[in-house]
């Protein structure tokens, strides 16, 4: 059997990427309060759909119920984190305009403020890296600091996984997810 050659040695798999996302939220009351009942009720459902759902790689869970409603980084009680992975930003899409999510999405202001700046980022990972909450704050404040960019966007301006940019891009957004 012949040794492979040094070029198919040397060669390395492209990376896999999966697609990291936070979004944050700001509740017009306390979760005990009954006008977040009805969000507080939608959870369990929601996050089983998502943890179930095609495409779903990894959410944050912070507490005994399954979710992060408990964790309460941006130093504003009124502030809710989700954080999740997912392979691909199609699976993600599906999972949040296309099925019972969606729902809640179109209910948001009845238990959220209105934001000022950007409350959802996007951005790639190499596969089976799981993002903290520290680089989801970084990159949304890289969003709202710079804008859109490869290193952290939205759907409204999504970009292709590092493996798919040039290879320059491929190894600066790497570097930066590390």
């Amino acid at each position: 059997m012949a040794s492979p050659s040094i070029n198919e040695r040397d060669a390395a798999p492209p990376p896999v990427w999966h697609l990291a996302q936070v979004n944050i939220a700001q509740m017009r009351a306390p979760m005990t309060d009954p006008i977040m009942a009805e969000f507080v009720a939608g959870l369990g459902p929601v996050n089983a759909l998502a943890d179930s759902s095609p495409g779903f790689v990894w959410r944050l869970v912070e507490d005994e119920h399954g979710h992060a409603t408990d964790d309460r980084p941006f130093g504003d009680d009124r502030i809710l984190i989700n954080l999740s992975v997912w392979e691909s930003r199609e699976a993600l899409q599906h999972f949040v305009y296309h099925t019972l999510h969606q729902q809640f999405l179109k209910k948001r202001r009845e238990w959220f403020e209105r934001m000022k700046e950007a409350w959802v980022v996007l951005w790639w990972v190499p596969a089976g890296h799981r993002p903290t909450v520290v680089e989801a704050k970084a990159r949304l404040e890289h969003l709202r600091t710079h804008g859109e960019s490869p290193h952290a966007f939205s759907f409204r301006e999504p970009f292709p996984p590092p493996a798919e940019a040039s290879p320059e891009a491929a190894s600066a957004a790497h570097q930066s997810s590390i």
